[in-house]
């Protein structure tokens, strides 16, 4: 008889206090959810959020407008670009 794989899924522990765990059962009992299911999703939430806060560069409309104008209408190079570019060619080997 073929085995069959079943996926393993990862396992994660957490000490928490008496209290925390008694809100975490009843907020889980209110939803109608295991508490493993309940932490599993609240924490999954919480870690979108934090990444998305994170990797979100938020811009006024202004501040939209002037980082268009630089992206499609750039300053010419000063100084410290042109020695920035002169260093990279002479470290840089293509």
């Amino acid at each position: 008889m073929p085995k069959t794989s079943i996926a393993r899924a990862a396992r994660f522990e957490a000490r928490i206090t008496p209290e925390v765990q008694r809100q975490l059962k009843r907020a889980a009992e209110l939803e109608g959810r295991s508490v493993s299911d309940f932490v599993v999703t609240a924490a999954l939430e919480a870690a979108r959020r934090t990444i998305e806060r994170t990797e979100t560069i938020l811009f006024t409309i202004d501040a939209q407008d002037r980082f268009w104008e630089a992206m499609h209408n750039p300053p010419p190079p000063n100084d410290a670009l042109r020695k920035a570019f002169a260093r990279h060619r002479d470290l840089i080997v293509e």
